[in-house]
């Protein structure tokens, strides 16, 4: 293997370790403006999209402990390197780009905490509200009945000093 693409190899192992999770996609006509565009909104989301060759990808999921069989690996393939702990954001994005553009991408896995899950599963999964959004509603359910309780207490003192004024 020539130097250059050994050090390919490295980085793309060293992106794959350090990424939490990873989404495997599949595109065709990808055009430059419509890349950079992708690109952004991944960036906004706390990930980044790199085209890959697909022997180089292989080699460094499998230096990286991580088997990906590779008939699904078909045409040009592109990885989406999510380095935020909630990877359901960058999938979403991945999938809104999608539909925005005529399916240019197509997810074809995901790694998620350790685990190769296919794309349908993926995008099931983006469907569902991210980490930040479960958090606000079981903040709410713990903060709700504590609210009504306050809310009772209130007019348990309120009624009485409304019945003392209207006395005067």
């Amino acid at each position: 293997m020539r130097k250059e693409k050994h050090l390919f190899l490295d980085e793309i192992k060293q992106k794959i370790d350090a990424s939490t999770a990873m989404i495997v996609t599949r595109y065709e006509r990808l055009e430059p403006n419509v890349s950079w565009q992708f690109r952004e909104e991944l960036a906004k989301s706390g990930s980044h999209f790199e085209v890959v060759r697909k022997r180089v990808f292989l080699k460094a999921a499998m230096k990286s402990g991580i088997q990906i069989d590779e008939t699904l690996l078909k045409g040009h393939i592109g990885i989406v390197f999510v380095t935020q702990p909630d990877a359901m954001v960058p999938a979403k994005a991945v999938f809104k780009f999608s539909e925005e553009n005529t399916d240019l991408l197509e997810v074809v896995l995901g790694q998620i905490e350790g685990k190769i899950i296919p794309g349908a599963e993926v995008k099931m999964l983006s469907k569902l509200p991210g980490i930040n959004d479960m958090r606000a509603a079981l903040l709410g359910l713990f903060t709700s009945p504590m609210s009504h309780v306050l809310s009772v207490m209130e007019a348990a003192i309120a009624g009485p000093l409304s019945v003392m004024e209207q006395k005067n």
